[in-house]
């Protein structure tokens, strides 16, 4: 949770920008250093920490020691298969 007074707010615009950038990366597992590499526009990396902690709350990426993976899935038969399914 953020709770520390931000000085790197991020805008809408550049939220999406890293969103847009995670989802569509050839790779499935990427390096903040790679990322900010591939990003269009340079991110101060307090901002980019404070957009990652907001993706990874909200299930749209996994953080792990090998890097960021996007996990979110926005295929409706996927949904239904889950909410159908039973737990093993």
């Amino acid at each position: 949770m953020i709770t520390q007074k931000l000085k790197h707010t991020p805008t809408l615009n550049t939220v999406i920008m890293v969103e847009r950038t995670l989802r569509n990366m050839n790779e499935s597992v990427i390096k903040i250093a790679d990322l900010k590499r591939s990003l269009p526009k340079q991110v101060n990396h307090n901002t980019l920490k404070i957009i990652l902690e907001y993706l990874e709350e909200s299930n749209k990426i996994a953080v792990s020691i090998r890097g960021i993976t996007w996990i979110h899935n926005t295929n409706p038969k996927l949904r239904m298969a889950i909410q159908k399914g039973f737990e093993v």
